[in-house]
């Protein structure tokens, strides 16, 4: 998870006195999960994360606490969050 906080830093820019991502980088998050989704249900599984968000799928079973096999943006945002 540090890799992959540090390289979403390295995409974008962050105050340190502001620990919310910006609405830059949470578009971005947004377009990469968007065109993870390839079948576009709003829904992320396995081995379109590992496909398009490899750093995602390293963490997969984490952020599907729910178990259901797929993870939704909500979700992954909130996963996001909260490792900070």
């Amino acid at each position: 998870m540090k890799k992959f906080l540090i390289l979403v830093a390295g995409l974008v820019f962050m105050s340190a006195a502001n620990a919310a991502p910006t609405a830059a980088f949470a578009q971005l998050m947004q377009n990469r999960f968007n065109a993870a989704n390839t079948n576009h249900d709003g829904k992320l599984t396995l081995a379109e994360a590992q496909a398009g968000m490899p750093r995602v799928a390293q963490h997969f079973s984490e952020i599907d606490t729910a178990k259901k096999g797929y993870i939704t943006f909500a979700q992954l945002s909130a996963f996001m969050a909260a490792k900070k």
